[in-house]
């Protein structure tokens, strides 16, 4: 039987309701993810349609002791409008204020908090060279701001706001107010931030990541391989002295924080040299407001030789000619089935949780800090050790209910990581 649907009177008082518990979560993003220290600098970036919920970011700013908090607004339909009309050779470069804005910003030591909700299909039926184009000028032209955050200097959050129009992706059938106010629901619990106290949860959560890391640490794999049935069969390699790594990030200073609320993964950057095999999308992905479905990438020595999907290959395409690197994997990551997203038995459309209910690899950037040292080393360096290094950093999601994963030891030895979507040990 359907649940009867609730009005919008009803919605508005739910919703109101929900005050207190979105405080909360306001605290714990500005005080876990982007870890404000007193008379710093916090940039939040933001959809328009969330401003109510940017007030109570700024206020937690202020109540954090930020000296200052900066607001840069997101719109789902003037960035549409912008790709309609405007030419795709505009984009090949950020706009100069852009630029200063972003350059000086993270020079000064700013704290980023990335407040992420958009309608998953706003860029449908666009050219995927224009998004792309400005992506690539973004990450090439921005170069401090960029910097800052791949190599430690900067702290940074990315964590998830309802809009009506992914809501309604969400919750098919319901009305926007409906579907807005059970997606805050459904962003608070699995963020673990629907409780008297959120910020506890997250230490707790952190302690979890521990005895992961440290079984694949000890192991020092130098591969791990892949299967499942739908055709999934890739053995990626690791570097030596890789590092995996989750939960808490930590900046060059020492300053600990949250890139991702929420955050489920244990993650590595392998070698970018050493990807052999076909790998099978086990979830649609989204990039740049357009969807990916159905999706698989063939490797050899690392690179992406072949590829199809039965919706968004061109998409798809672009990612992975971004740039010389960017069809080369920047990142491995393993999740299991039985976390709160997974067991959520939705399909978000974003990939900030979508990535935390599956396992996951990405197309370009590596991390530095998976490697031993790594966050001392240039990028020139870095590649020579086998960090990728791309302006792109695209994550698609593959684990599947079955997928099995092995790590082979140098001597040939494997042994079982994941069985049938789960921790072995599980």
């Amino acid at each position: 039987m359907s649940p009867i649907p609730m009005t919008d009177e009803e919605c508005r008082v739910a919703t109101e309701a929900l005050s207190d518990q979105l405080d909360l979560y306001a605290d714990l993003l500005v005080k876990k993810g982007a870890a404000v220290r007193p008379g710093q600098e916090l940039v939040v970036e933001c959809p328009v349609e969330r401003a109510d919920f940017a007030r109570r970011v700024v206020a937690a700013g202020y109540r954090a002791g930020a000296g200052h908090v900066t607001v840069i607004w997101d719109d789902d339909a003037i960035s549409r409008l912008t790709y309609e009309n405007v030419d795709v050779d505009w984009f090949r470069h950020t706009p100069s204020w852009k630029v200063e804005q972003l350059n000086s910003l993270a020079e000064a030591g700013a704290t980023f908090l990335f407040l992420e909700g958009s309608d998953p299909s706003a860029l449908k039926g666009i050219d995927p060279a224009k998004p792309a184009a400005a992506s690539k000028a973004r990450n090439t032209e921005c170069k401090s701001f960029r910097d800052g955050m791949d190599f430690g200097r900067n702290v940074w959050c990315i964590a998830g706001v309802p809009v009506a129009a992914w809501a309604r992706e969400v919750f098919p059938g319901a009305s926007d107010a409906e579907a807005t106010y059970r997606l805050w629901n459904l962003i608070l619990s699995v963020a673990r931030a629907d409780g008297d106290d959120p910020e506890s949860a997250w230490e707790t959560h952190n302690a979890s990541f521990e005895k992961t890391k440290r079984f694949l640490n000890g192991h020092r794999f130098d591969s791990l391989r892949y299967e499942a049935s739908n055709g999934t069969n890739l053995v990626v390699g690791m570097n030596p002295g890789h590092v995996w790594d989750g939960g808490a990030a930590r900046t060059q200073d020492g300053t600990t924080f949250f890139p991702n609320i929420p955050t489920e993964e244990v993650f590595t950057s392998p070698d970018r040299a050493r990807a052999e095999g076909i790998v099978y999308s086990a979830m649609p992905l989204v990039h740049a407001g357009q969807i990916v479905r159905d999706f698989w990438l063939r490797f050899e020595a690392g690179r992406v030789v072949d590829f199809g999907a039965e919706q968004g290959a061109e998409v798809l395409r672009h990612i992975i000619e971004t740039d010389d690197n960017s069809c080369r994997l920047g990142e491995c990551a393993l999740i299991s089935k039985n976390t709160p997203i997974r067991q959520s038995e939705t399909l978000f459309f974003d990939t900030l949780y979508d990535e935390n209910a599956s396992c996951h690899l990405a197309l370009g950037m590596g991390f530095p800090e998976c490697l031993e040292g790594g966050v001392n080393l240039g990028k020139e360096e870095l590649l020579a050790r086998g960090v990728n290094q791309s302006v792109a950093h695209v994550d698609f999601m593959i684990g599947t209910d079955d997928l099995n994963v092995w790590g082979v030891c140098e001597d040939g030895t494997e042994v079982p990581v994941f069985e049938n979507g789960q921790w072995a040990w599980e």
